[in-house]
């Protein structure tokens, strides 16, 4: 696939992929991510139950649910929790960086390095491009093992996946390259599927959640792209589960409700009153002087800002950048504010 230059060579059909982005695309003019933002709670669950379960995950997607509404109160915590976990911590990272850095090599770098926390015996194998020599289950392919190489030929798809007009088309592009170059001691499979949903965030496209998938019918399409650099078997595969993840989430977002115009208005001035109270520990109304609000509006956020507090917890306080153990803290202490 070294020979593929963005917007003349197709690895979907070019066809496919316009028809895909038009059914997938957002016809709102918001900024880049707000389509994920808006499913996040369920993307969650579904991408990190769909992919851990091609990993061989024994949790039902029931088992994932309650995981994430308890957090770290579900331990003690097996390798099925950490790898859940790890999946949901990986999706929150991601769409917060890619709308403001882009899609990078530090940023797949850091998604590995999420998705692999605690799971590997070397910690050097986390967030490092990989020194060694890799098997693939199933498959007489072997990738190169030469870190420059792997390193060098990561960066030249990343360049080119930034140039593909079509988000669909780079996102097909970009699962099936980080898998067949397999730039990491582990967690390559993980990566590639997190990562596809890179181009889709930054065009509001409907996220990419792998559900419904066989792992039969996942390790067919891969073994086309390993041994034959074939990708028929992944584009049929790959039609399929985002014509699904394309229905789930266009009903999904049609039933949520028509956004509150005062905490559209506010949106940054909810963001900045939640990491007040509960990063930096200070009065709900001290920081409503530190922050623009309108005189006529104050009364109204106010009671807004209260609720948003009353019903934050630890599976929901990513969307105001809060880490999870603190504001677990700030819950036991008994919500101060």
């Amino acid at each position: 696939m070294g020979n593929y230059i963005p917007n003349q060579s197709s690895l979907l059909p070019p066809q496919l992929a316009t028809d895909l982005f038009n059914a997938g695309r957002s016809r709102d003019q918001q900024p880049a991510g707000t389509y994920a933002r808006e499913v996040l709670e369920q993307l969650l669950i579904d991408l990190s139950w769909s992919s851990s379960r091609l990993e061989g995950n024994n949790k039902s997607l029931l088992d994932t649910r309650e995981l994430f509404e308890l957090g770290e109160q579900a331990g003690p915590f097996d390798e099925d929790t950490l790898m859940l976990l790890n999946h949901k911590n990986a999706i929150e990272f991601m769409v917060d960086a890619v709308p403001t850095e882009g899609i990078t090599v530090p940023v797949i770098v850091d998604l590995q390095a999420k998705l692999m926390k605690d799971l590997l015996k070397d910690s050097r194998d986390i967030g490092s491009i990989r020194r060694r020599v890799v098997n693939i289950d199933g498959s007489v392919y072997s990738p190169s093992n030469i870190p420059t190489l792997l390193e060098e030929t990561l960066k030249s798809i990343i360049d080119k996946v930034r140039h593909i007009r079509n988000p669909v088309e780079a996102a097909f592009f970009l699962w099936v390259n980080v898998a067949y170059l397999q730039p990491f001691e582990d967690g390559n499979k993980r990566t590639s599927r997190l990562s596809a949903n890179m181009p889709l965030l930054l065009y509001n496209c409907a996220p990419l959640s792998f559900l419904d998938v066989e792992r039969t019918d996942y390790a067919t399409a891969m073994l086309g792209v390993y041994e034959q650099r074939n990708v028929a078997a992944a584009v049929e595969l790959f039609e399929f589960i985002y014509r699904r993840s394309i229905q789930k989430y266009s009903v999904l977002r049609a039933s949520l409700a028509v956004p509150d115009p005062l905490r559209a208005r506010y949106r940054q001035a909810l963001n900045e009153l939640m990491q007040f109270v509960v990063f930096y520990g200070r009065k709900l109304e001290d920081a409503f002087s530190e922050v623009p609000v309108a005189a006529a509006d104050l009364a109204a956020l106010r009671v807004i800002a209260n609720t948003e507090l009353d019903h934050l917890e630890q599976y929901n306080c990513a969307r105001y950048n809060l880490a999870r153990g603190m504001t677990q803290r700030w819950i036991d202490a008994g919500r101060p504010r």
